[in-house]
C-alpha cells in the first residue's frame, strides 16, 4: 500500500511532480493492499488465457473452410473444429480455477519475501526492459532442465503425456497440462522475480508476456510477423511444434523460449537433421521440375 494521503505528499516525497502514470497509479491503488493488487494476477491470467489464443482460433476455422492461411500452417494435415478448440479451452479453465488460482490466492507470503514493490516511483522502462529479459533468461534455463525431466520415463507417463495429448498443437493447448506440472513450472516463472524483484506492474507484466509466449509458440502457424524472424536464437512456433509432432519419444527442441540451451547440450540435433533433410527434398524436388519443363515450385 502507498504510504502517503495524498498527490501532494507523494510528490514532496519523491521531490517532484508525478508523472501522469504514477498519478492514476496512486489514484487506483493507494487505498488498496498489496494482497489485493497481486491478486490481479488472477484476472490477468484470465484474460490472457481466454483472450490471446481468439486470433488463432479464427485462422483455424478460416483455413479449414476456405483453405486460407494453408501455408503458413506448419502441420497442414491437422483440422481442429470449433468445438475441438472449445473443449480444450473448457479443460484450461477447470485447471484454471482448480489450481492456477487458488495457487496465485496462497502464494502472495512468496511475493511479500522476496521483496516485490507496490509504492512509487513507478518503474522506468529502462528498468523494466532489463528486468524482463533477466526474466526470460532464467526461465527459459531453468524450464530446459524440467522440461526434460518430464520426458524421463516417469515424467512423461505420469505428468506429461497430458500437454502431448495436442501431437499438432493450438493456441488454448499453452497451458492444458497435468495439475502437477502446472505447479512445477510456475517454479521456473518465479525464480526471476525471486532473483531480480522489481515493481508489481513488472511482474504482471511478465507474467502476461511469458504467457502470451506460450500461446504464440503453441500457435501451430509459421506466420511472417512471428517473433522468431526477428529475435535471435527466439525458438517460436516452427521450433517447438517439432517437439509436440514426435511426442513421448522426443528428446529434441525443449526450451521454452530460446534455443541456445538446446544448442549447447545437443538436444536440438534431430531436428535440425529433419530440418536439413526436407530442404534437400525441397531442392531435389525444383530441381526435377526445372528439368522436366515443369512450373517451378514455391
Amino acid at each position: 500500500m502507498i504510504p502517503y494521503v495524498t498527490v501532494e505528499e507523494a510528490s514532496f516525497a519523491l521531490g517532484r511532480n508525478l508523472t501522469w502514470l504514477e498519478t492514476v497509479w496512486f489514484d487506483y491503488s493507494a487505498t488498496k493492499s498489496d494482497y489485493y493488487l497481486y491478486c490481479h494476477n488472477i484476472l490477468f491470467l484470465f484474460l490472457v488465457f481466454s483472450l490471446a489464443p481468439l486470433p488463432l482460433v479464427l485462422v483455424e476455422l478460416a483455413r479449414s473452410a476456405s483453405g486460407w492461411f494453408d501455408r503458413y500452417k506448419i502441420q497442414p494435415k491437422v483440422n481442429y473444429s470449433l468445438s475441438d478448440m472449445f473443449g480444450c479451452y473448457k479443460d484450461v479453465m477447470k485447471m484454471f480455477i482448480l489450481v492456477v488460482g487458488p495457487l496465485q490466492l496462497v502464494s502472495y507470503p512468496s511475493i511479500q519475501m522476496i521483496g516485490i514493490r507496490s509504492g512509487l516511483p513507478l518503474p522506468t522502462l529502462s528498468e523494466m526492459l532489463p528486468q524482463l529479459f533477466v526474466y526470460f533468461l532464467i526461465e527459459d534455463y531453468t524450464n530446459y532442465w524440467v522440461h526434460r525431466f518430464f520426458h524421463s520415463k516417469w515424467g512423461y507417463e505420469n505428468i506429461h503425456r497430458v500437454h502431448h495429448e495436442y501431437t499438432a498443437p493450438i493456441g488454448y493447448a499453452a497451458p492444458y497440462a497435468h495439475w502437477a506440472e502446472v505447479l512445477v513450472l510456475g517454479i521456473p516463472t518465479f525464480m526471476g522475480p525471486a532473483i531480480a524483484p522489481g515493481h508489481m506492474i513488472t511482474f504482471w507484466l511478465w507474467i502476461a508476456l511469458r504467457q502470451m509466449e506460450a500461446i504464440e509458440t503453441h500457435s501451430g502457424y509459421d506466420f511472417p510477423w512471428s517473433p522468431t524472424k526477428y529475435i535471435p536464437f527466439y525458438g517460436g512456433a516452427e521450433y517447438h511444434d517439432y517437439h509436440h509432432y514426435v511426442g513421448g519419444q522426443s528428446h529434441s527442441n525443449f526450451a521454452s523460449v530460446f534455443t541456445y540451451c538446446d544448442y549447447i547440450y545437443g538436444t536440438d540435433k534431430g531436428y535440425r537433421f529433419q530440418k536439413k533433410l526436407l530442404e534437400q527434398i525441397k531442392e531435389s524436388s525444383k530441381k526435377r521440375n526445372k528439368q522436366n519443363g515443369g512450373i517451378k515450385s514455391d
